[in-house]
């Protein structure tokens, strides 16, 4: 029997919507996977199944491959699949959301190659599916500005070079309670960051320890891919969101060669820092800098200074500039009444108590779709607002700026306000 090359169906405006043979298999593939994969697992880690609805959307073409159909029936069944395309209004991101009448996990397609990549991208998003499920619902996430200072660095690389030495260790107690030492060290620098960074590690820490132990690695392979994903940390522009993915799961892991269901005990009001000193019996104590600065040597500490002092003054050179395109008057503000965010974690640059910079994202809300590609955009601390650079050209529907356009739903407008923009309904 001879297949297609191309799979159809149409959507509600008669437009044919075409996927090709390669990415219904690869989806195929990937659902197949993730069933495997969760059904190993049965519910036990949370108590909960994790298998469900699944989205994987094109960000190109915006077309859907689900592995299940939809309560209001708008997919179309192709083969063990089906598909549809995603509404316009909506962000597309690994994330989860309500949409037709189900509560889906996202993720972004194509698919990465690497299997362990693709699987514990998709165990991941199933888990926020699951959240609200298993009394983890409406989190709020704290910014953690302080993990973009020379300081907040520093003493965070110190934890991560503690847990890779763990990682390699026959006895990984000492550098276990070591990383907390640097923990808490970083704490006393940074009183505000204890709330902070917890309100990170439970929303994403949580998720990816999930992902990471429901793989299906050996143990040597998942100590190999925590070690290789604390250096793709390295790697990344900013620490101040991305850190949550990386860390938590390290203890997690060994918390759970003493208590395999240790997460149990985790609820939205746990402090996991306090939880994994009760867990190791390690006293909070005043840490005084001799003796920090004196662990540090133990792991590279003179190297990672050296590093974060010359990131320091990139660090402020950048701020000064931002601070030229955002907190001057020349600018466009707009309120965010209804807003769904999509974003990098890993390139977020926190603006003093002005808000965060994200140099790439998009914004929908009520007046419409923004659209920034690059120079970035400021969203106030308190998530009410976003600040971008000056308009250059501007029609009733389309406004586009320097590395960003904004598409505006009547009855909104720009209105001008001083020698800069707001938006405004009419």
């Amino acid at each position: 029997m001879i297949l297609s090359a191309l799979y159809g169906c149409r959507d509600d405006r008669n437009n044919e919507i075409r996927v090709s043979e390669s990415d219904l298999h690869q989806a195929e593939r990937a659902f197949a996977e993730l069933k495997e994969a969760l059904e190993k697992d049965n519910g036990r880690l949370w108590n909960h199944r994790l298998d469900g609805p699944i989205l994987l959307i094109n960000k190109d073409t915006r077309i859907i491959i689900a592995n299940e159909q939809d309560a209001k029936g708008e997919l179309v069944r192709q083969g063990d699949c089906f598909i549809g395309k995603f509404p316009d209004a909506m962000i597309i991101a690994h994330s989860a959301i309500d949409w037709n009448g189900k509560r889906w996990a996202t993720y972004t397609f194509p698919l990465p190659e690497d299997k362990t990549e693709r699987l514990n991208g998709l165990i991941h998003e199933s888990f926020h599916r699951i959240q609200p499920e298993i009394g983890f619902d409406s989190l709020f996430q704290i910014q953690c500005g302080h993990l973009d200072t020379r300081e907040g660095r520093i003493y965070l690389k110190l934890e991560i070079e503690a847990l890779k030495k763990a990682l390699r260790s026959e006895e990984p107690l000492t550098h276990i309670k070591n990383a907390l030492f640097f923990r808490e060290y970083r704490y006393q620098l940074f009183p505000e960051a204890k709330a902070a960074e917890n309100s990170l590690e439970i929303n994403e820490g949580l998720a990816q320890y999930t992902s990471t132990v429901l793989l299906g690695l050996t143990p040597g392979d998942l100590k190999d891919y925590y070690q290789s994903q604390m250096d793709i940390l390295y790697s990344s522009p900013t620490f101040v969101r991305s850190f949550a993915y990386f860390v938590l799961p390290v203890y997690g892991y060994f918390m759970k060669q003493t208590d395999e269901y240790w997460n149990s005990d985790i609820t939205r009001k746990t402090n996991l820092t306090d939880y994994m000193l009760a867990f190791y019996k390690i006293q909070p104590t005043l840490i005084n800098q001799e003796a920090i600065e004196q662990a540090g040597k133990n792991y590279g500490s003179d190297s990672i200074i050296k590093v974060e002092e010359t990131r320091e003054l990139e660090r402020l050179a950048q701020s000064e500039r931002y601070r030229r395109i955002f907190l001057g008057d020349s600018t466009l503000t707009i309120r965010l009444e209804k807003m769904q965010i999509g974003f990098n974690p890993g390139n977020l640059v926190p603006l003093d108590s002005f808000g965060t910079v994200y140099p790439n994202l998009t914004i929908t809300d009520n007046w419409g779709i923004l659209q920034v590609d690059s120079c970035g955009a400021l969203v106030s601390t308190g998530w009410d607002e976003v600040r971008i650079s000056y308009p250059l050209t501007i029609t009733d529907s389309l406004v586009i700026g320097n590395g960003w356009k904004l598409k505006i739903n009547p009855p909104w407008k720009l209105e001008k306000k001083g020698s800069g923009y707001v938006m405004t309904k009419k």
